[in-house]
């Protein structure tokens, strides 16, 4: 396994300074969040943002995810909008097609993975209707990836339609994709009761393709650094190293940009001891 960072951390840095930061502090993986300053979809430019990043990539010798859960992209009003479980099918395209965007970049940089969520149905389907909707949305997107050769990383988010290792099952049941696998919060599973953590990581071993990481107290979403929350971070990277993970451990510390350069500082001398 190797240590990384999600860009969403370092929001005020340009990506390729954020790149170069996360290199000089340790970090062997960058989780590029796709924001109006990193290949967004809407910039003209968006084709020499992708070849730099890519050369600071392969100078640096870093892997990378894309990671599709910046705020006011496709919504300057309202975080997260649109998304798959939006009612209106028109909005739910926008995000369909975001995700198209993002697989294309992934294919470009050689990234490991695409990692997305499902978002909030606002207007309260049955349950039967919302798995409906979440499964003729994912569809366009398990195509394209199958077709560029991209792996799917799906991240159960709390107060999302799919919010749970639970609701994960049932989704994954549904679809006959081999290459739509997990991306596994692991303060998501501490705040939400879903522990021993390191029982859902020996569980779930053969479809984790990513893995978020940061302190966390039961009952209460706020990513935390490391220290502050309840996390046994021990048992935990022991049970990564018993399932032989060999992928990413990406900090995710989105509201820790303010004081984006020290924050992952701090994480990586705290996990370095561990790890």
């Amino acid at each position: 396994m190797y240590l990384g960072y999600n860009t969403n951390g370092l929001a005020h840095h340009h990506p390729l300074d954020a790149i170069a930061l996360l290199a000089d502090l340790g970090y062997r993986g960058v989780g590029l969040t796709i924001d109006h300053l990193l290949c967004s979809p809407f910039a003209d430019d968006w084709q020499q943002d992708a070849d730099d990043i890519l050369a600071a990539l392969t100078r640096y010798e870093m892997r990378s995810v894309i990671e599709t859960g910046a705020r006011f992209l496709l919504d300057p009003r309202v975080k997260h909008e649109p998304t798959l479980m939006s009612p209106d099918p028109a909005r739910r395209l926008i995000r369909i097609e975001f995700l198209l965007w993002c697989i294309d970049i992934a294919a470009q940089l050689g990234s490991d993975a695409v990692s997305f969520w499902s978002g909030i149905a606002r207007d309260q389907p049955s349950e039967p209707q919302a798995f409906a909707r979440l499964v003729e949305s994912l569809q366009p997107i398990l195509h394209h990836a199958a077709e560029r050769n991209v792996t799917l990383a799906f991240e159960p988010e709390p107060g999302m339609f799919i919010d749970s290792m639970a609701r994960y099952e049932q989704l994954r049941a549904q679809l006959n994709a081999p290459h739509f696998q997990l991306t596994l919060d692991l303060g998501h599973l501490h705040c939400q009761g879903e522990t021993p953590v390191a029982d859902y990581l020996r569980r779930f071993a053969p479809q984790i393709a990513n893995i978020h990481l940061e302190d966390m107290r039961r009952g209460v979403h706020e990513h935390l650094m490391f220290g502050e929350g309840e996390m046994n971070f021990a048992e935990i990277f022991a049970a990564l190293r018993e399932i032989n993970y060999q992928g990413g451990v990406y900090v995710e510390l989105s509201r820790h940009s303010h004081e984006g350069p020290e924050a992952a500082r701090r994480a990586m001398a705290f996990l370095r001891e561990i790890v």
